[in-house]
């Protein structure tokens, strides 16, 4: 999130001090991400440093103003226009721990799906009970605009979270009942290799005057006997 931007876009409609800043931010976004006074003055100390803001004046309650400078525009407008950079997208702590799951010993990571799923449908049965009432009256004026906005987003991005919990649940199943084949197939080969008949064993030793399968055993000789077979 770009406090820094969302800051400077405030600006451009005209002075703003730091707690009328923080009121606003909230109220265009719906307080989604909220922020303190402590975060807005330090964003505006940076501003101003960098040359996008500076101060100019106060107002009748003594509120130190902040207005936006050319360079505070012009860094505005080049924000506007660039997409969203997605090939470095920010940590996901759900991503992460699931991540880290896999194969930790004593998690069950099915269990941390469940878990997580059950929250995001909530959420998202939240988000969309709010857009709901967002709904019942045309929004009228541009922070009820920029609201529904976010809060549409918010409901679009837990479905997609919830179907890639479903994704995940489904690519350890599979996974799972692979494990198990290979397993059945090696103590097969086990077995196979124990009594002889997998591939690449002799199989039983058969004694050298023994008959092969299916034949009638040869007569046994009579080594040191006599025509008469008397000794």
């Amino acid at each position: 999130m770009s406090i820094r931007h969302g800051l400077l876009a405030l600006l451009e409609s005209g002075p703003r001090y730091g707690s009328q800043l923080r009121t606003e931010f909230e109220s265009r976004t719906g307080a989604t991400w909220p922020l303190n006074v402590g975060q807005v003055y330090t964003t505006l100390n940076r501003l101003e440093r960098d040359g996008m803001v500076l101060q100019d004046g106060e107002d009748e309650a003594g509120h130190a103003l902040y207005v936006i400078t050319a360079a505070g525009r012009e860094e505005l407008r080049n924000w506007f226009r660039s997409p969203v950079d997605r090939r470095s997208p920010p940590r996901d702590e759900l991503a992460i721990k699931l991540a880290m799951a896999v194969g930790a010993p004593g998690i069950d990571i099915r269990e941390v799906i469940q878990s997580q799923r059950h929250h995001t449908v909530q959420a998202m049965q939240d988000y969309t009970r709010l857009k709901a009432q967002a709904t019942d009256v045309s929004p009228d004026n541009r922070d009820d605009v920029a609201w529904l906005l976010v809060l549409e987003q918010l409901i679009f991005q837990t479905e997609a979270e919830a179907r890639w919990l479903d994704h995940c649940e489904a690519r350890l199943v599979r996974l799972s009942l692979m494990n198990a084949q290979k397993e059945k197939q090696r103590r097969k080969e086990q077995e196979s290799a124990a009594d002889g008949t997998g591939d690449g064993t002799a199989g039983p030793v058969r004694p050298p005057d023994a008959a092969p399968p299916g034949e009638k055993p040869a007569p046994a000789s009579r080594v040191g006997f006599g025509r008469s077979g008397n000794r």
